[in-house]
């Protein structure tokens, strides 16, 4: 069964089972792929202490949205998780409601930069990987999206004090969502 629209169910023939089928297998070894090739890229073994693995644990409480419309969410929600070495390569979740109210899942691999030429807490970060949620009417807001599931890329810039860190996170051209996040060791 297939949501299009609340309140709408219809059913989910065949070939459409299989390109969703195809769809996720595809944004697993995207997810995949990509955490290798950041870790591969950074320096050292890859393997770290445990203690220097910390689990970051995340809000987004608001969005802002280029083109105001009173049909958006401003109020996202987002409760999300990090765990990995800061410096090297961070696998998150989040979960939240989009900008037409949508529940919606976001599993990712991330990389951040520190900036020490502009302040050494400011950084840079990159995520990408599946993102489920933007769907009927909405799936066109979403690159590659197909029944919900699609791709995402998602650039930030951050300041990290201590434990706690806040970030400007860009969603495509649409909005930005700042997120504040607390790191327990």
């Amino acid at each position: 069964m297939v949501e299009d629209d609340p309140g709408q169910i219809t059913a989910r023939n065949g070939s459409e089972r299989s390109i969703v089928q195809f769809i996720e297998q595809v944004c697993a070894v995207a997810l995949f792929l990509f955490a290798t090739a950041v870790n591969a890229a950074s320096p050292g073994t890859g393997q770290l202490p445990e203690s220097s693995k910390p689990l970051m644990i995340q809000a987004g409480p608001y969005v802002i949205h280029r083109d105001y419309s009173p049909e958006h969410n401003p109020w996202p929600l987002l409760v999300g998780a990090e765990w990995g070495d800061p410096n090297r390569v961070a696998l998150g979740g989040a979960a939240f409601r989009n900008s037409f109210y949508q529940p919606c899942l976001y599993v990712y691999a991330a990389k951040r930069w520190f900036l020490p030429s502009v302040h050494d807490n400011v950084y840079l970060k990159l995520s990408g990987g599946p993102l489920y949620g933007y769907r009927g009417k909405y799936e066109d807001k979403v690159p590659f999206n197909h029944n919900g599931f699609g791709l995402a890329v998602l650039p930030a810039i951050g300041y990290q004090s201590g434990r706690t860190n806040v970030q400007a996170v860009l969603l495509g051209t649409a909005a930005v969502i700042f997120t504040v996040g607390y790191r327990i060791d």
